[in-house]
């Protein structure tokens, strides 16, 4: 099935719509990570066993015949739906039902009721204060959400370029080939003030400009699939379930740059990921999409993919191209910027996963359509990764401009057991805290850079209030200072001594004019570290001590964590009134730091106690609580 023309596509995809119009009622289980750790795979092998056990006509990507358009089921493997917290689910079309926590017990009930016979079986579907929500439309966590670059992560077969040509799928590539020429596709994507969504926020037209511009050859497009932040995993639902719009926006990318080699990094810890990425580009090869003279013309592209080893500054464009060439991954001085001297010191279009799965929708509807989209100077949708406190994590998809209290409270359900919401870390280590102050600020780059954050790659992590900031901020700056790569004097030094005030402070051995010293150190490194991941590595500390400064106090000052989350500070007492003097307390402490009277009141030395709890588990009292 290679296609060798224009005519070809048109017609293949004739068919495959066709084909995929005879799937009258399609059955879709999410085969996102989390969805697969919950078993969802043992639910779709159930499924389609028992349907062809019940000599019910379905049709599963394996086999999959062109020419067969009689009516059938549709069974398909997804990728992420999104709604983490009550996976695994499993979709119905064209109903439009959503099942949730659905176990491999349910599938009899499932085959029986649902997809032979129509029917809804309501202790499957979605409930929030005591309201059933059958529809995936009506549930508040999706109907908030707009998407376009998840738009088919959770209703096509995952890698499948079949399902992908049925519903679109290359034919923004088709128009930017045959009805487009380079300097239009630029344009179109200039006007449409897309901009990359993997932190910096920087025009994506304006960068495809430059390169275009280059008279070195060859030129490459590199896709940056380097999610190293915690929390984050966006780039990883778009490639592990709808690889081909990725793939296709940066064959635009090709056309219009005059780069005839592609390149995407994808972490090794993304297994899924790369599966499914080989298997696309293989797709793509075999009909004819990359390689030589594509569809009978001029223009040739050819798609590599490269595993990295887990290095967080591999994320950084110069670091990363390094690792591709085989060299260790490290930041460089700049310039030569990547537009000018980037993989292989040619030049280099480096967008991140967002920014080329937004490409091909610009392309098809063009770039009045997505400025409609948010605000004017930060158009178009964002992925975030909701996790940490809040009722409903998962991947969500939102115009920009949408502010944190619809996230959260709209989308998210608030926060987890009705607790109080404290803060939340946008942006992973290169990010900050926002807090109360800031929910009702919408969400986009300009906004996010005046309140000291950033959007990054997106990850969300929620907090309450019973989260200590302190350790927030050493959490992160533990994380930077371990995969900083060393290069510069600045980071390498500057946060392993930031690190080590942030250890002492959680630990109670904070010492007077503590936050002075590190907010010296985090304006040393941010003006003077060597990329962009060092300079920004201390805005967790700077945004923690912003907003709660007083936090930084109670442990420097008072060697209390108002949170009681950092054990070093906690101090265990006994309450005498409620104390029977039974001496079991003082049987199980490892150290011998308590003593007293059978039948009075016990009491701990504080000098001797280590603060393992061991007393609190055990007194059947009650009388040993944390101050």
């Amino acid at each position: 099935m290679r296609l060798e023309t224009r005519e070809d596509l048109v017609a293949i995809r004739k068919i495959l719509q066709k084909n995929y119009a005879a799937e009258v009622k399609r059955v879709i289980v999410c085969g996102g990570i989390g969805c697969v750790s919950g078993g969802s795979m043992d639910i779709l092998d159930r499924i389609k066993h028992l349907l062809v056990e019940k000599g019910v006509p379905c049709e599963v990507e394996v086999g999959y015949d062109l020419e067969d358009d009689n009516p059938k089921v549709g069974v398909k493997r997804s990728g992420c739906q999104g709604f983490c917290e009550l996976g695994p689910l499993v979709r119905f079309e064209p109903q439009g039902w959503l099942y949730t926590k659905v176990k491999p017990e349910d599938c009899n009930e499932i085959v029986e009721k649902t997809i032979i016979g129509g029917q809804l079986i309501p202790h499957l579907t979605y409930k929030r204060d005591g309201v059933s929500y059958p529809s995936l439309s009506e549930i508040p966590f999706y109907k908030r959400q707009t998407k376009i670059m998840l738009e088919n992560c959770g209703r096509l077969e995952a890698a499948s370029i079949r399902d992908y040509i049925a519903n679109g799928g290359y034919m923004a590539f088709e128009k930017a080939l045959f009805e487009m020429s380079p300097d239009e596709i630029v344009s179109e994507v200039s006007d449409s003030n897309l901009r990359g969504r993997g932190g910096g926020g920087f025009p994506t037209g304006k960068k495809w400009s430059q390169v275009q511009r280059q008279k070195a050859l060859p030129k490459y497009i590199v896709c940056n699939g380097d999610e190293g932040d915690p929390g984050a995993f966006m780039d990883r639902s778009v490639m592990e379930g709808d690889p081909h719009k990725m793939i296709e926006g940066m064959m635009i990318a090709g056309i219009a740059t005059g780069a005839s080699e592609g390149y995407i990094y994808v972490r090794a810890e993304y297994p899924m990921a790369y599966s499914h990425l080989c298997i696309a580009i293989q797709q793509a090869k075999q009909m004819g999409l990359l390689g030589d003279n594509i569809l009978g013309t001029s223009f040739s592209f050819h798609m590599h993919v490269n595993r990295g080893a887990g290095a967080f500054v591999c994320g950084e464009g110069s670091a990363l191209t390094a690792s591709i060439e085989g060299k260790r991954g490290m930041p460089r001085v700049k310039p030569p910027r990547t537009v000018e001297q980037g993989l292989f010191e040619k030049p280099t279009v480096l967008n991140n996963v967002e920014t080329f799965a937004n490409v091909p929708a610009i392309i098809l509807n063009g770039a009045g359509w997505y400025k409609s989209i948010g605000p004017e100077n930060s158009p178009g949708t964002k992925a975030f990764a909701l996790t940490g406190n809040i009722a409903n994590t998962g991947l969500i998809e939102v115009p920009m401009g949408t502010t944190l209290r619809e996230i959260i409270y709209d989308i998210g359900g608030g926060i987890k057991n009705g607790g109080e919401f404290k803060a939340v870390q946008i942006g992973g280590p290169s990010g900050g805290c926002l807090t109360k102050e800031h929910l009702d600020m919408p969400l986009d780059f300009d906004s996010l850079k005046k309140a000291g954050a950033m959007i990054g790659s997106g990850g969300l992590v929620v907090m309450d209030s019973n989260t200590c900031m302190v350790e927030v901020a050493r959490f992160f700056m533990n994380f930077t200072q371990s995969e900083s790569c060393g290069k510069c004097t600045p980071c390498r030094e500057g946060t392993k001594r930031m690190l080590e005030i942030l250890e002492n402070i959680v630990e109670g051995r904070g010492e007077p004019g503590d936050i002075e010293r590190l907010l010296e150190l985090a304006d040393t490194v941010s003006s003077s570290a060597l990329c962009g991941l060092g300079k920004s590595a201390p805005n967790p500390v700077l945004s923690t001590i912003k907003y709660f400064r007083d936090e930084y106090e109670a442990h420097i000052y008072e060697k209390r964590c108002p949170t009681h989350t950092c054990k070093k500070l906690a101090k265990i007492v006994i309450d005498p009134n409620k104390c029977k003097g039974c001496s079991a307390c003082s049987k199980v402490c490892p150290v011998g730091a308590i003593s007293g009277k059978i039948k009075s009141p016990f009491h701990i030395d504080q000098s001797k106690c280590i603060k393992c709890q061991a007393c609190m588990s055990t007194c059947k009292f009650k009388a040993i609580s944390e101050e």
